[in-house]
């Protein structure tokens, strides 16, 4: 099923950009989780527009919780959570649905469905991904009763500039201390400036998101398609924009031998086993290794930008399309806190798995 993502703890999404609100069914929750909604809704907003780098959209994000909760703990059945929409304009959308835009779905939706929502993307549309956020937020809530998992995401790259970032030492307050959520300040700064040029120019601009997970476990994940890089490669590149992953060293494992590449294994102070570096990201042979999880995400320049654009009406006749509207010039800064979410995910899905599977037989 295309709209839901997981196995054991699954999410649902539904809802378009421009229609009514969206919403999240999760199931495999288990009972007696107490939720702090003050969490959901921190995540949410770090989610949402503002300031001048980003869309002028204004959506509270107002969440409700309409099944599976009782007196502030989870029942065991599906939790279902519903955003509204309170600041539509799917009026504006109107002369679109006549053409297909560049670099959007318009087309594609179209040539699958044979009917397709022209009001903002619809279901391609980032707005989809408020309620991967929400339920990402009780993700969270759930691993730490087994782990004290840490996740942070930071802009680590636009349009090939790399920022300097010791992935160890990053913190989230110094992150989220920064306006395009970079804490290499001197890099924040240029990054500001690159975005705020190409929002005044009418264009776009892209990047790369890097995440580091703490305190993961060894033995999180399974082999072959249920390798943790996989699931973590699946829910990142299911984001709006995203076109690149890669794990640990990426591909710069490529270009090395293996003798260079390999993370040797040595014991710590407490008689456990360590990998001595961290080329691999936290992973081997799909399942973790104790070791921090580290990956980064590529998302393009943004589709709409108010630079005209070549393309073709439905009919196949040759337009010139200018978007207009309220979009981001770089989605970026709101993009951490959604392949935080993700991140998340999976790795509940991991945990909740082990949960799940029967014990091992002894002797």
């Amino acid at each position: 099923m295309s709209n839901t993502f997981g196995e054991f703890f699954r999410i649902t999404t539904w809802g378009e950009s421009h229609g009514p609100g969206i919403g999240v069914v999760i199931d495999g929750i288990p009972p007696g989780l107490a939720l702090d909604l003050a969490r959901i809704d921190a995540e949410l907003a770090r989610r949402r527009p503002g300031g001048a780098l980003a869309s002028p959209r204004r959506e509270s994000d107002a969440f409700e919780i309409q099944s599976g909760v009782l007196d502030g703990r989870t029942l065991g059945t599906p939790l279902a959570l519903w955003i509204p929409n309170r600041d539509a304009r799917p009026a504006d959308y109107a002369p679109l649905a006549s053409l297909y835009r560049p670099g959007h779905a318009d087309f594609t939706y179209e040539a699958r469905y044979g009917i397709r929502d022209p009001r903002g993307g619809g279901r391609a549309s980032a707005r989809e991904t408020a309620a991967r956020v929400a339920a990402g937020a009780i993700a969270r809530q759930l691993l730490e009763t087994e782990a004290p998992v840490e996740i942070v995401a930071w802009v680590a790259a636009l349009a090939g500039d790399e920022a300097a970032v010791n992935p160890q030492a990053v913190t989230r307050a110094a992150v989220d201390a920064s306006a395009v959520r970079c804490p290499d300040q001197a890099a924040g700064a240029r990054f500001e400036a690159r975005i705020a040029e190409a929002r005044d120019a009418g264009d776009s601009i892209g990047g790369t998101i890097a995440l580091v997970a703490r305190g993961v476990p060894a033995g999180w994940g399974d082999p072959l398609f249920g390798k943790v890089t996989a699931r973590l490669a699946h829910g990142c590149l299911s984001l709006p924009a995203a076109v690149a992953f890669e794990m640990g060293d990426g591909f710069a494992a490529t270009r090395r031998t293996g003798s260079e590449q390999n993370d040797a294994l040595i014991s710590d102070a407490h008689g456990g086993i360590v990998p001595a570096t961290n080329r691999a990201g936290g992973v081997q042979g799909g399942i973790t290794n104790g070791a921090p999880l580290f990956f980064r995400v590529g998302f393009k320049a943004p589709s709409t930008i108010r630079k005209p654009q070549a393309t073709v009406g439905r009919g196949g006749e040759r337009v010139e399309f200018s978007g207009s509207g309220r979009h981001d010039p770089c989605v970026l800064p709101r993009a951490v806190p959604i392949v935080e979410a993700m991140a998340a995910l999976v790795l509940v899905d991991c945990l909740v798995s082990r949960r799940a599977a029967p014990p091992a037989r002894k002797g």
